[in-house]
Order: C-alpha cells, then sequence, then structure tokens
C-alpha cells in the first residue's frame, strides 16, 4: 500500500515522483515500457524555453518562467548538463520584426527577464552562420539547453535512491476507489494500491483519465528531427527559431549539451502517429535548416528520429485534481515547454495538490544529489588512472564514438533506475550515439546487459518487448 502512484515515467512524472521523495511518504511510479523515459521525454528537443511565447496568465507562461529559473541549479543538482546558451527568433522580413516586438511585449508581461531586440548586424556577430536574409532576432538571454533523457532518469533515479519504487512494464488497464484507496491493475493483472494517483501519462494521459469517468482530449503530434555530427557542433552556438506566423514556427536549428547540432522537428497532427520517419518530413527540415543558415553541414548527419508530442484540446497544460474522484490529481496535456516547466510542475503539484488530501511532513533523510552517469572522459590523466587502479572496468573503452568505458556502463546497469536494454545503456552513457550509431559497441554492451542479468544472450532487446537483437545461438 503506497501513499501515492504516480503513473508515467516521462520527465513529468520524474520531477512528480523526485519532489515527493521530499516528503514522509511511500509512493511509487508505473511506467507501461520496459524502462523509464520512452515517450515524449526521449525525443524532445531539450529546450529550456524563455517564456516569452505563451499567453499570459496560462498555464503554460506561469510554469514556463518558474521552471526556467529552476532549471540551472536543479540540472547541477542531479549531475544533468545544462546550458544557458540563449534564444534567438530570427525575423526575415519587416512584418517579422513587428511580431518580434510583441513577443518581447508577452515575454515581459509573462515575467522574462534580459529580453531585447538586436539589429542583423549584431545578429550575425552572435551567428556567423545565419542567413544573409535574415533582418533581425528577439534575443533571449535566459533561453537554455539540456539533455531530456538525462534529466528524467537523473530525477526517477534520485527519487528511487530516496525510497520510491518503480513498476516498469506496467501498463495500466484498470483504476478503481474502494473505501478511500485506489487500486490500479496493469493489463497482467499486476495490482498496485495507494491513497492518491497522480496521471502524468503524456500521450495516454487522456486515455488513463477515461478509466475514473473523467473527459480530457489529449491527441500527438509528429516531429521530425535531423542530428549532425559533434564535428559541426559549432556551427551555431545560440538555439534558433524562426518568428511564428499563422502557418506555425518552422523548425529550430540549436547546439545540444553534448555538442551535437539538432535540427526540427516538424508539425504533423495525425490520428494515429508513429515515429517512424518520412522522406517529406526531413525533405522539409533539410529546405527550413538552409532557409535560417548558409550551408548547413548536413553532410555530417549522424541519424535521424521522430517523437511524438501530446497535446490538449484546452490548448493549456491540464493540472488539476479530478472534478468528480476525490484523491486523482491530471497532469496531462502537457506539451511545450512541458520539459522547462517540469519541476515548478512537480512543486506545485505536490505542494498544493497532494497538500491538500495528506499530510506534508518532511523527510529528513531526503537526499537530492546524485553523480553524472557518464564522466570519465571529463577526468584528467590523473584521475583516470588512480579511478583504473581502482576498478580496472574503467580502462576499458567500448564506445570509441563517445569514449565511454566498461565501468560506466556496468554502473548504468547496477544503479536506480537500471538499464535494461541496448536503448536504455544508450541514454544514460551515450554508448552508441556516435557516429557509428552503436555499430561497434553494441554488442558487447548486449553482452554485459546478459551477463549482468544472468540471461541467455539473444533474450536482450534493443528497448524491451519484441525488439531482439538475436534469434539463437548459430555454432
Amino acid at each position: 500500500m503506497f501513499d501515492v502512484i504516480v503513473i508515467g515515467g516521462g520527465v513529468i512524472g520524474g520531477c512528480v515522483l523526485r519532489e515527493l521523495t521530499k516528503y514522509r511518504l511511500r509512493v511509487c511510479l508505473l511506467e507501461k515500457e520496459n524502462d523509464v523515459c520512452m515517450g515524449q521525454s526521449k525525443a524532445n528537443s531539450g529546450i529550456v524555453h524563455a517564456g516569452y511565447d505563451a499567453i499570459p496568465g496560462t498555464l503554460k507562461a506561469k510554469f514556463n518562467v518558474l521552471g526556467n529559473k529552476m532549471m540551472e541549479s536543479y540540472a547541477k543538482e542531479l549531475g544533468v548538463k545544462f546550458r544557458n546558451n540563449g534564444s534567438l527568433v530570427v525575423a526575415f522580413s519587416e512584418e517579422e520584426k513587428a511580431t518580434l516586438s510583441e513577443l518581447k511585449t508577452r515575454g515581459e508581461t509573462n515575467g522574462v527577464e534580459g529580453l531585447r531586440i538586436i539589429d542583423k548586424d549584431e545578429l550575425r556577430s552572435l551567428e556567423p552562420n545565419i542567413s544573409d536574409e535574415a533582418v533581425g532576432a528577439l534575443y533571449a538571454t535566459t533561453g537554455g539547453i539540456i539533455s531530456p533523457y538525462e534529466l528524467t532518469i537523473a530525477t526517477i533515479g534520485n527519487a528511487m535512491d530516496n525510497g520510491a519504487e518503480l513498476f516498469t512494464n506496467f501498463e495500466v488497464s484498470n483504476i478503481e476507489k474502494t473505501d478511500d484507496v485506489f487500486t490500479v491493475t496493469s493489463t497482467t493483472s499486476e495490482k498496485v494500491s495507494a491513497t492518491l494517483v497522480i496521471n502524468c501519462a503524456g500521450l495516454q494521459s487522456g486515455k488513463i483519465a477515461s478509466l475514473i469517468g473523467d473527459e480530457i482530449g489529449v491527441n500527438g503530434r509528429k516531429g521530425e528531427y535531423i542530428l549532425l555530427d559533434r564535428e559541426s557542433g559549432d556551427f551555431v552556438s545560440h538555439t534558433l527559431f524562426f518568428t511564428p506566423t499563422k502557418k506555425g514556427k518552422g523548425i529550430l536549428v540549436t547546439q545540444t549539451v553534448d555538442n551535437n547540432i539538432l535540427l526540427g522537428p516538424t508539425a504533423e497532427e495525425l490520428e494515429d502517429p508513429d515515429t517512424t520517419t518520412t522522406a517529406n518530413g526531413l525533405d522539409f527540415v533539410i529546405s527550413k535548416a538552409k532557409t535560417m543558415c548558409k550551408n548547413p553541414p548536413l553532410f555530417n548527419t549522424i541519424t535521424s528520429f521522430a517523437g511524438i508530442r501530446a497535446y490538449s484540446d484546452r490548448h493549456d497544460f491540464i493540472i488539476e485534481e479530478s472534478k468528480t474522484v476525490k484523491g486523482f490529481i491530471h497532469c496531462a496535456g502537457i506539451e511545450s515547454p512541458g520539459l522547462t516547466s517540469a519541476p515548478a510542475v512537480a512543486e506545485y503539484v505536490v505542494k498544493e495538490l497532494v497538500g491538500k488530501n495528506v499530510s506534508l511532513q518532511s523527510n529528513e533523510t531526503f537526499n537530492g544529489k546524485r553523480e553524472p552517469d557518464y564522466f570519465f572522459k571529463n577526468l584528467s590523466t590523473e584521475e583516470k588512472n588512480a579511478l583504473i587502479q581502482k576498478d580496472p572496468s574503467y580502462g576499458k573503452i567500448v564506445c570509441r564514438c563517445e569514449q565511454i568505458t566498461e565501468g560506466e556502463i556496468l554502473r548504468v546497469i547496477r544503479e536506480n533506475p537500471p538499464a535494461k536494454d541496448i536503448d536504455g545503456v544508450k541514454r544514460r552513457t551515450r554508448s552508441g550515439m556516435g557516429r557509428c550509431q552503436g555499430g561497434f559497441c553494441q554488442p558487447y554492451v548486449a553482452e554485459l546487459l546478459a551477463k549482468s542479468q544472468n540471461v541467455p544472450l539473444e533474450t536482450i532487446t534493443k528497448k524491451g518487448k519484441n525488439s531482439y537483437l538475436l534469434t539463437g545461438v548459430t555454432k
């Protein structure tokens, strides 16, 4: 019996779970996939938005600005890379320059600091590779970048280190409330009970709401991306946005915290969105990148991918207790700027919504600090040698592209939340994220997973369920 159940292992669920462990509560997280961070959060742009875009008075505007102010210290405490690189909303006409003034006014109303409009000369001094057609930009100095999957994994891992429990492969099929106790049942008939339930199920949050009789319209929007190798990482230094128009925002061009260049995403509303990339989608990303910048180094493309972004028919975050079932809390339709807002949303949900239902007593043993999952390549030669003497597994490089050691891979297989498949190791250590995309390191990573779990090699998967790498032994 738990005090609180959190449904959904994305960044919102992770931040809420961690916030709950600051109090004397028995809490758990239910995730339908084989690992956490398998939905929206794994294919997020990683942009820490400044807050000029959201309509004043909305929950998006409120939590964006609050989350932006929290993010640097939040990331530092969790050992997650964050960079305050600033954002530029680029105008390509005088009409678009007028829109920049509107965005600046909106941002200032929302409480965003450090906004200013710059001319084309200052824009080119900041970004030498910007298109010659650009005429100015809105400079948001508080914009930043972060690794969305690192943040999600770190929050959940830190929550588990502080006593939270994790149930993976737990797809919720039924929710019942009897005598003030919720019983949540999975498709495999596993049951977990608690006094409160928090719905952070992302794209599935509407479905989860329907299990208690609430109607929340949540749909998916597909976005396709192109990722360039770190060799081109200095092509831009800020996050570059197009000026929003009636036709949309276009794509962005940005550095990542690991010094790749990310282009995208598209925005395609589909009845049944999937994560396949398309020729049309990627062609659109390429054409817009060429509009934004001079000669983008597309020859350094190492992969393309797609993600699904949930959004509600209210066009704002839905953060509220159910009006029909006391003790059931919704965090639904958390679209952009959801990643930026996550720490602030979590604080509000726990203090204001959970706190209305249960007594919040501080957990004096809470430790919010967590070490980075991969770190070896950033150590000095002396530090590397000392660590290898203590643990020889750090002396073996497994991923040559990203310089990730066997010691780091073994560590993430054992720590909270444990990596159980190839993509789980990849998200935690970057093993397989380099130029060869796992071509060399994947077989050995699979061997390490099999040995650590004491299972046959052919049972190891890429990302859980039926994503097997091998069919059997040949000799």
